[in-house]
């Protein structure tokens, strides 16, 4: 079996405190400029712009300018599943303060990895599409089933075109808070991008944590009885 280098490349800044700092915050799919990483890593702008070079030129960072400013994110959905599975078998960080203790329960709950859901929510969410038959679970990922067509379909989910999409399909992605997988993807993206549209979640700021709304909860519990029938 041929190891994925993505895996070696993204293992080696990841084992850096401030370079792991800046890939979880980049986590939320978004980009953003050094001086706001820089913040969230707790270093001096320079030492943010050194890291992140060297992050750009390794092909795990993209790099976009606009006039002076230059904004930076994860290059594609496949590095942020790597980034993902190396912070599920990284020790816990040492929450240190109520206001992080308040941030990594929120985390926990309920987050966007990189363009689909994880953490409590996401798992579950994926277990309620396993159990109502419209995913099935394969060694390597999740197949959408014929009912599954039907239901996302009446959803408002266009598969032909999220079938399109230059990505894996509908692959697993192995949680780092809950150790359990949840589905990433196109059609994860697609998940999110409806619940999103919907208002059934909403994005919370300068964070990945997202809330579930009054609506969502209602929805939900109607979609799939099974498993959200108790409050979210």
């Amino acid at each position: 079996m041929q190891a994925n280098p993505a895996v070696a490349r993204v293992a080696s800044l990841i084992s850096e405190p401030s370079r792991a700092s800046i890939l979880t915050a980049l986590m939320d799919g978004g980009l953003h400029p050094a001086t706001e990483l820089a913040y969230v890593a707790g270093i001096k702008p320079q030492t943010a712009s050194f890291h992140l070079n060297k992050m750009a030129e390794s092909g795990v960072l993209t790099v976009h300018t606009q006039g002076r400013h230059r904004y930076y994110g994860i290059t594609s959905p496949e590095i942020a599943q790597v980034v993902e599975l190396l912070l599920s078998i990284s020790p816990p960080v040492k929450v240190n303060s109520l206001r992080h203790s308040v941030q990594d329960h929120a985390m926990r709950e309920a987050r966007t990895c990189y363009d689909h859901l994880a953490g409590k929510f996401g798992v579950q969410l994926t277990e309620a599409l396993l159990l109502e038959g419209i995913i099935a679970e394969e060694a390597n990922g999740f197949s959408i089933t014929a009912a599954g067509e039907l239901v996302l379909g009446r959803l408002g989910i266009q598969l032909d075109e999220v079938r399109k999409c230059r990505r894996a399909f509908a692959p697993k992605c192995l949680d780092w808070s809950e150790r359990r997988y949840h589905l990433a993807g196109a059609l994860g993206a697609a998940i999110l991008q409806l619940l999103l549209e919907r208002h059934w979640v909403n994005r919370l700021p300068r964070t990945r944590a997202i809330v579930i709304t009054a609506e969502g909860k209602k929805g939900l519990a109607a979609a799939f009885p099974s498993t959200f029938s108790e409050p979210l």
